[in-house]
């Protein structure tokens, strides 16, 4: 087995800049955009050899990047879901990507990935059948809403877990289980949804609460607070 992975990230979503022109993975952090600080916290780990990047079509704000820390960045045609545009990713990885190599999914807006979160998630998850995603344990107190916005209960919260990227499977398991959840008319909403469908069960390799996905100017201005305190 290689000791080295490719990452595919789905970056075709056109979601505008919280109501401007321009979608949010091309937003600026410290100068740079916020898709160049999420590649590099891919590319700076040892562990992963490059990078497949599904873009949307004729995007005009791709900033023509073919290599990032000295490796390959590729890109291919993204779709008009996020599983649509990871199957194009994995279809479109190079021919050295054999069918039971593992590869990550990341989201191409969550830039704060911890090296050392990435290196547990691969250390844990390639000696899984499966594979494995990063994850957090829910800690908050959840609450099930009425129809009419009142609390109808308090759920239990022991054994849930929140949803982190990377997600680490094999490229042949999860190019099925997306084309079978796509044959069936299902929305997943992650990788490790597309696998669970087929039975499996991906291992939860908890990751630090720092690797949150940008989705409001809030979370683009905490992540510029990250970048200033480590000095980048």
């Amino acid at each position: 087995m290689s000791t080295q992975v490719w990452a595919v990230v789905p970056a075709a979503g056109r979601g505008t800049r919280f109501g401007g022109p321009l979608p949010k993975q091309y937003l600026l952090a410290a100068g740079e955009p916020l898709l160049a600080h999420t590649l590099d916290a891919l590319l700076s780990h040892a562990g992963v050899a490059g990078v497949m990047v599904a873009i949307a079509e004729n995007d005009a704000d791709w900033p023509g990047w073919t290599e990032l820390a000295g490796k390959p960045v590729l890109t291919c045609t993204g779709g008009a879901t996020r599983a649509d545009s990871v199957l194009a990713g994995l279809q479109a990885l190079p021919d050295s990507v054999r069918a039971d190599d593992f590869v990550l999914v990341h989201d191409a807006a969550r830039p704060n990935l911890p090296a050392a979160d990435l290196g547990r998630l691969l250390e844990v998850g390639r000696i899984d059948p499966v594979g494995a995603i990063l994850a957090a344990p829910v800690r908050d107190t959840l609450k099930r809403a009425g129809d009419d916005g009142g609390i109808d209960r308090t759920e239990p919260r022991e054994r849930l877990w929140r949803a982190l990227t990377p997600q680490l499977f094999r490229r042949h398991q999860l190019t099925r289980a997306l084309l079978d959840a796509t044959g069936a008319g299902i929305a997943v909403t992650d990788e490790a949804m597309a696998m669970e469908r087929q039975g499996a069960r991906p291992l939860l390799v908890e990751g630090d609460e720092c690797n949150f996905k940008v989705t409001t100017p809030a979370d683009l201005a905490r992540f510029e607070f990250e970048l200033s305190r480590r000095g980048g």
